[in-house]
């Protein structure tokens, strides 16, 4: 079957994060949905109100009650559910989180019951149990499911302790078993997250990465001149920490490294973003009076670009116990501009094995405050072009969004083709 023949399908996708949020899972799915109309898909989205990363509905959305949004020329309609969203997300309200939205959501998809029939089904996970709903849906209506893992959640609140209870999590496992059994293609997206996948059942897993766009992500030669437009001096080194602000990504230690380093009057840190520990963070750096560190709110995607280029060094920090249960979604932008990063992920992971056979970044060990200190001295000090051309390469050639999510759309539409081969291979 050609795949222009497949191109007046109707597709249904459910996940709790959607756009206009610009960073993490809400990200791709609303590039995703995005791609899928432009390539003559008509689209239906179940989704929440833009919180993330801030833990705050994004004005002017609102969360009190349900809407309906009619996008690219009525090819888009997002139906976007309530939810509760904790301004301090701990492991119990994370679970109500997640909760309150499969409940709203479940209405909604009843709602859509009555409404045209959907060829495929994309449930982003996490939250896991999204899963159900899909089933629910194919149950009445048909279609085909695609279970998309892109972070394994109860792992991550396993191994980072946000959960404790055993029996819970054998009880989890057990409801995350019954959906990638009862899912017609299950997916994730890296080799690392595939295999741990793969121990849960028989199925094929198919590989479908984040991407990026190569033409909007690209490099810029002049970077002093954007770092004045930011308000630093054109000989400062600039390290940057963009993202979700939170547990697992471990930013106390950046906390110290600044305040050892405040002699080197040149080296500035950068964190940008919101999370739940950001005031903590804000706290220790007045604590100590420190004066070469500097918190600034995500950018807008118009500006991001240039931002990205204007740092000299970006980091990428997780905690030992988060390798391999989710791939940091910077990273692709990162490398699209052809940026230097100082990676944290433990040797044998997907991350640490991809980065060192292309030579695109420096990987270092998690959670050494000594390591990572050093390897920023070196980066601000020495140059790092072979990094700097090989990640741009790498991200033309692997990480392009046209080429992956038309090899997913046609592996989903024909049973019969490989899984996409692992480009960490």
């Amino acid at each position: 079957m050609e795949f222009e023949l497949l191109q007046k399908k109707r597709i249904l996708i459910l996940g709790i994060n959607f756009a206009p949020e610009l960073t993490g899972i809400g990200k791709y799915t609303g590039e995703m949905a995005d791609w899928l109309v432009e390539n003559g898909y008509q689209c239906t989205v179940v989704t929440s109100f833009p919180y993330y990363p801030n833990w705050e509905v994004q004005q002017p959305y609102s969360g009190s009650f349900y809407k309906k949004e009619i996008l690219k020329d009525g090819m888009l309609a997002v139906y976007r559910c309530p939810l509760y969203v904790p301004d301090k997300p701990t492991g119990l309200k994370r679970m109500l989180h997640d909760a309150s939205f499969f409940l709203s959501a479940l209405i909604m998809i009843f709602l859509l019951l009555f409404k045209q029939r959907n060829d495929h089904i994309f449930c982003v996970a996490p939250p896991f149990h999204i899963g159900f709903l899909g089933i629910i849906y194919r149950f009445f209506k048909g279609g085909k499911i695609i279970y998309h893992i892109h972070d394994l959640q109860i792992e991550a609140a396993r191994d980072l302790h946000i959960i404790k209870n055993k029996t819970t999590f054998n009880v989890l496992f057990a409801l995350e078993r019954f959906i990638i059994n009862r899912a017609n293609h299950v997916s994730s997206i890296s080799a690392g997250m595939i295999r741990k996948v793969a121990m849960k059942t028989t199925k094929e897993i198919l590989f479908f990465p984040n991407w990026v766009d190569t033409n909007i992500f690209h490099p810029i030669e002049e970077k002093e001149a954007l770092k004045v437009e930011w308000g630093f001096e054109p000989t400062d080194k600039l390290v940057l920490y963009s993202g979700s602000i939170g547990e697992k990504q471990g930013l106390e230690s950046l906390i110290s490294i600044a305040r050892q380093l405040q002699k080197k009057s040149s080296i500035k840190f950068i964190i940008c973003g919101n999370g739940p520990y950001k005031d903590k963070l804000k706290l220790l750096s007045e604590e100590y009076q420190l004066n070469n560190i500097f918190f600034m709110a995500l950018q807008p995607l118009h500006i991001f670009n240039n931002f990205l280029n204007m740092v000299d060094v970006h980091l990428v920090l997780q905690k030992k116990k988060a390798c391999d249960l989710m791939m940091p979604s910077k990273l692709t932008s990162i490398w699209s501009t052809g940026g230097l990063a100082i990676v944290t992920a433990e040797p044998g992971s997907s991350l640490y094995s991809m980065i060192n056979e292309n030579k695109m970044a420096v990987v270092i060990d998690c959670e050494d405050e000594a390591l990572l200190m050093n390897s920023i001295l070196d980066c601000c000090e020495n140059e790092h072009n072979d990094e700097n051309l090989n990640c741009r390469k790498y991200a033309e050639q692997f990480l392009n969004k046209q080429n992956i999510l038309q090899m997913l759309m046609e592996q989903i539409n024909e049973p019969q083709l490989v899984s996409l081969e692992m480009t960490s291979n």
